[in-house]
């Protein structure tokens, strides 16, 4: 059994030279796959998903992450005040947006009878010595090594998604983002490429002892961007217009884009009408207040005084320089000696000492 893996060289996640961008090109983040490189228009696979089929089942689970947004009881925030619950739906969206996706594609890879989704209980524990080998190795020299998933580790990691595709023999541990925007420039996206792979080189062992011995002898590993920016095989960057490829099922794509259309729009409802609320609470209490600010029969205050010209202005600034309120005369002639030494201390802030 023998666990195909990506070429890296030592102190890199991903290879960026053109010969690896080559390579990938034509396979998802991993070796042994089948071809991508056709246009998308030309290209066929076995199965098919329309969204008429499953526009049922999808719209439940767009209700019930609608519900589990609306749900959510905000802490109060004395800097958001009135605006906290608006801010709370939108952490929530975050988070639920990235759980509908990963239901929608274990829902329309039914459509594949050849494919096993796995979604529970995807601990896959980060072998120290699979750390060790991704991260100061090439990884053409790891190709075909499958570790034993019980020997130490270092910590875990959780798969959103685990595909089985059983006539091929082959795993894909997938991560699904809402948006890889949100990891700019940041480490933390490599840090997850590094476990994914660290996963990859025990899942074969993994999947045989807790899952029924089931049997891969190739293991691929995909983040795929449920925003759909530019992909990037080459780094394993899959983007969610592409998934139609991994599940080998034509229409998904099209499915998931319809999926995060109906969903935005129920958002952006339950987002609008969050701020009418906000807004009408602001707006009941300046109401409130603008009474007491004024009174019937007296002219409102002038902020900003009276107009004057600049020949009256110039005028009141002498008058004030004049007063003596900012005589510095009163210093003495001694005050440029030097002044006499101060002892400072430094150190750690501490409560005042009680007399």
């Amino acid at each position: 059994m023998t666990t195909h893996t990506l070429s890296v060289p030592a102190g890199e996640v991903l290879r960026s030279t053109a010969a690896a961008a080559t390579m990938f090109s034509q396979r998802s983040f991993g070796l042994g796959a089948r071809s991508i490189s056709e246009p998308a228009a030309l290209r066929r696979h076995p199965h098919i998903v329309r969204f008429a089929e499953v526009e049922a089942d999808l719209d439940v689970l767009i209700d019930r992450a609608i519900a589990a947004i609306a749900e959510g009881e905000p802490v109060e925030d004395e800097i958001l005040g009135h605006y906290v619950h608006i801010a709370s739906l939108v952490r929530a969206v975050s988070f639920r947006e990235g759980k509908l996706l990963e239901q929608a594609v274990e829902r329309l890879a039914k459509a594949n009878p050849n494919i096993v989704v796995l979604t529970q209980s995807l601990k896959l524990p980060l072998v120290k010595t699979a750390l060790e080998a991704v991260s100061g190795n090439d990884w053409s020299n790891l190709d075909g090594v499958k570790l034993d998933c019980e020997t130490p580790a270092k910590g875990s990691y959780t798969p959103d998604l685990i595909l089985v595709n059983r006539v091929r023999h082959t795993a894909y541990i997938l991560d699904l983002k809402r948006s890889l925007a949100s990891y700019g420039d940041t480490s933390r996206l490599e840090e997850l490429k590094l476990k994914m792979m660290a996963s990859a080189m025990v899942l074969p062992d993994w999947l045989y002892k807790n899952h029924k011995r089931l049997m891969v002898d190739t293991v691929e590993v995909a983040i795929v961007d449920g925003a759909s920016r530019p992909s990037d095989h080459a780094t394993g960057i899959w983007a969610l217009s592409e998934i139609d490829d991994l599940l080998e099922i034509d229409g998904v794509a099209a499915c998931m884009a319809e999926l995060r259309l109906r969903f935005g729009r129920r958002v952006q409802q339950l987002l609008e009408a969050e701020a009418r609320k906000a807004l009408g609470v602001v707006v009941a209490v300046v109401a409130d207040a603008v009474p007491a600010l004024s009174v019937p029969g007296k002219p409102l205050i002038a902020l900003n005084g009276p107009a004057r010209t600049y020949e009256e202005e110039r005028a009141m600034a002498a008058d004030e320089e004049d007063d003596g309120r900012y005589d510095l005369g009163c210093l003495g002639d001694d005050q440029d000696d030097e002044p006499e030494p101060v002892r400072i201390r430094v150190g750690f802030a501490r409560r005042p000492r009680r007399h």
